[in-house]
């Protein structure tokens, strides 16, 4: 069975929509580690009640953002992780990760990419004045939020409220991560 790492630094509904679909047996894997940024992050009380081992860490405790990405890629060896799936994780992956899991490493964006990257990404397309927004999953590279896009969902929204649009996003996300999940996960297998 394939084993995923999800990265996230908040509440985890990302994380929680992934556990529970291996869990059931939607997506053919098991999340074998949650790793986390943030300690004390609502995520953490998730992945305890799936019994998922987490590595939780406090960036600023490391000299050099390659120190900590070691010891995260370490772990995932020990572990095999065939896919790295970052969900909600805040933190540019850097060189280190990069270079022992490239091409393993995908990211949910809320945002039709190439447009509105970043953090603030759906603050900036109400500011805007977008009317379609959107999910997008991408393989993870060098650039932010710039690598190859797998896969995208748009929705329409006329109104003005970026919690909104979040909301209606996550509902997206949710489905459209798992169902990325599974094709790369049976692409991998083919």
């Amino acid at each position: 069975m394939k084993r995923l790492a999800v990265f996230a630094s908040g509440s985890g509904s990302n994380y929680e929509a992934i556990a529970q679909a291996c869990a059931d047996g939607r997506i053919k894997a098991s999340v074998a580690l949650l790793v986390c940024d943030k300690p004390g992050a609502y995520v953490l009380e998730r992945a305890k009640r799936f019994g998922v081992e987490t590595l939780v860490f406090n960036p600023k405790a490391y000299a050099r953002k390659a120190d900590y990405e070691r010891e995260i890629a370490d772990r995932m060896d020990e572990l095999g992780i065939d896919l790295v799936c970052l969900a909600g994780y805040m933190r540019i992956v850097g060189e280190e990760l990069l270079s022992r899991y490239k091409g393993r490493i995908i990211n949910i964006h809320p945002s039709l990419l190439p447009s509105f990257k970043g953090a603030h990404a759906v603050e900036d397309a109400v500011a805007y004045g977008v009317k379609v927004f959107g999910i997008t999953i991408h393989w993870v590279d060098e650039t932010l939020d710039g690598g190859k896009i797998i896969a995208q969902r748009a929705f329409e929204y006329e109104g003005g409220d970026p919690d909104e649009v979040h909301a209606i996003g996550h509902k997206i996300e949710h489905q459209l991560y798992i169902e990325t999940i599974n094709k790369l996960l049976d692409e991998s297998v083919s």
